[in-house]
């Protein structure tokens, strides 16, 4: 079975707001590694205004700590980064994509609607951190159905099965990534279709004012919001649904230890 590591690749904190984290996922597999999502990276550090930019800095609250990337934390857990095979990105946002750069020789899967998105320069999305040239993979229609969700299989050649989960409105292609844990259990990264989780079960959070704005179609957005409700509702037991920016999940989750046996 896959190993899943649960690993923080930044920071954000716009006060009043309070801070939150970038909750990515390293998928550790005998075939090879893998990254849902993928921080904030080492150039975006380097080059903050020039890469993410002054506007999407300060509405953020972009944290930039070369400590805080993804690269120095798998280096630090015993990995290569080099070794990244595959990067899963649930959407381009800034905070999502600006560690790509930090894996080139990684294939890089996204919806096609996501990549349409992107290269059409909708202003969202921060061109420098593509310059990189991303070995793009693209996925469309549903080719699987996956708790009455559809859903499309991403062939990584692991031994967990992995899908991509339309979860539509926070950006035009914005996916949740799946992962076939032990048995018939399953872990939801959900990205940002929800910024807290208590979302899941309060209509009108706080933080709803600023997602709707933050929404590419904050209806779209909403019907995402309803179908992470009804799975968390009618199967929970079976699927574990996590976040990319609340904090309080992230201790919910084992403890980031080194990297697996026998690699």
């Amino acid at each position: 079975m896959t190993k899943v590591h649960h690993l923080v690749g930044g920071y954000l904190h716009a006060p009043p707001r309070p801070r939150v984290i970038c909750h990515c996922l390293l998928l550790e597999d005998a075939s090879g590694l893998a990254l849902v999502d993928t921080g904030i990276g080492l150039l975006d550090v380097e080059a903050p205004l020039a890469r993410v930019g002054r506007e999407a800095i300060e509405a953020a609250g972009f944290l930039f700590n070369q400590s805080d990337t993804l690269v120095r934390q798998m280096e630090r857990l015993g990995f290569d980064p080099a070794d990244v095979a595959h990067v899963v990105l649930t959407h381009a946002d800034p905070d999502h994509a600006g560690g790509l750069a930090d894996f080139p020789r990684a294939k890089v899967y996204v919806s096609a609607e996501e990549l349409a998105a992107l290269r059409r320069g909708h202003p969202r999305y921060r061109a420098p951190q593509f310059v990189h040239g991303p070995d793009w993979r693209t996925w469309d229609g549903a080719d699987h159905e996956w708790f009455g969700i559809p859903a499309r299989r991403l062939n990584l050649d692991f031994q967990s099965e992995v899908l991509l989960v339309p979860l539509f409105g926070h950006t035009s292609g914005h996916c949740g990534v799946a992962i076939r844990q032990a048995g018939d259990a399953w872990l939801l990264h959900a990205g940002d279709a929800y910024y807290l989780r208590a979302e899941l079960t309060t209509d009108f959070h706080p933080v709803s004012e600023l997602a709707a704005a933050n929404a590419i179609d904050d209806g779209e957005r909403r019907r995402s919001l309803a179908i992470l409700n009804r799975l968390d509702r009618e199967h929970g037991g079976r699927v574990r649904i996590l976040g990319y920016h609340d904090p309080s999940e992230l201790a919910e989750v084992p403890a980031r230890g080194s990297r697996g046996p026998g690699r």
